[in-house]
C-alpha cells in the first residue's frame, strides 16, 4: 500500500506518476499538516510521533510505502521514526518548467519524473 502523505492527492496525479505508483499497491492519500513555522522542537517530535501513529493504522507496516513531501524538518522527523520501523519512505522527484508572464508573474508547472527512496 502506497500512503501519500502530501499536500497533492492522487486523483491530480498525472498518468505517469500514477502508472509508476502502481508497483506500491493502492493509495491512500493522508493529507500533510499545516505545521506552523514557529513550531518548537518538542512540539514538532510530538507532532511526528502523532502523525506516525496515524500512519500505521492505515495498515501492516511491513506492506506500507510512504510518499512523503512537506515541510522539512517535520518530514524528517516522521521520516526518521518511519525508517527505524524498516518502512520504506519515497520522494516524487520532478521537473520544473517556468515561464514569465509580460506583467513580471512566473508560472511554474511540475512534470514527475520518478520516485526516489529517503
Amino acid at each position: 500500500m502506497l500512503v501519500n502523505f502530501s499536500n497533492h492527492p492522487s486523483r491530480y496525479w498525472g498518468s505517469r506518476q500514477r502508472e509508476t505508483s502502481r508497483c506500491y499497491g493502492d493509495i491512500i492519500d493522508l493529507p500533510f499538516p499545516a505545521v506552523a513555522p514557529n513550531c518548537g522542537y518538542e512540539q514538532l517530535q510530538a507532532l511526528a510521533q502523532e502523525w506516525v501513529q496515524k500512519i500505521l493504522e492505515l495498515g501492516d507496516a511491513h506492506d506500507l510505502t510512504v510518499h512523503i513531501m512537506g515541510e522539512m524538518t517535520f518530514t524528517f522527523m516522521v521520516i526518521t521514526k518511519l525508517k527505524e520501523m524498516g518502512i520504506k519512505c519515497i520522494a516524487s522527484t520532478t521537473e520544473r518548467k517556468t515561464t514569465y508572464n509580460a506583467d513580471g508573474t512566473k508560472v511554474s508547472e511540475f512534470q514527475f519524473v520518478k520516485f526516489r527512496e529517503y
